[in-house]
């Protein structure tokens, strides 16, 4: 019963935990291609992009032919850029724009 407990208060405190945006890169080790982007969660944004990639319906095509190419194993996700505490959603969502844009013309970077 404890255990039933123990986890629920686990979860909800994974649940209320603050989400940090931020600008990422996605990295081709064996054709060296970047991919550029933004997220509201930048905790999360791997797994639910590895997930589409794998089932093959990702939609950046560009990205989805590298994947199918190369391979999962060719491939890393990085943060470029963290976002943190900004409470106007709309200061968010202009300076993820703007970071997104700089990073993109920065590293030669494709957009996703």
């Amino acid at each position: 019963m404890m255990k039933t407990e123990t986890r629920k208060l686990a979860i909800a405190d994974y649940k209320k935990r603050p989400s940090i945006a931020g600008v990422f890169a996605i990295r081709c080790r064996a054709s060296g291609e970047i991919w550029v982007g933004q997220a509201f969660d930048l905790d999360k944004i791997q797994n639910r992009i590895w997930f589409a990639l794998r089932m093959g319906d990702h939609r950046n095509a560009e990205l989805q032919r590298a994947w199918s190419a190369h391979g999962e194993q060719n491939f890393a996700l990085e943060a470029l850029e963290r976002i943190e505490d900004e409470e106007l959603a709309y200061v968010r969502d202009t300076l993820l724009k703007e970071r997104v844009a700089h990073w993109r013309a920065q590293l030669n970077a494709s957009a996703i």
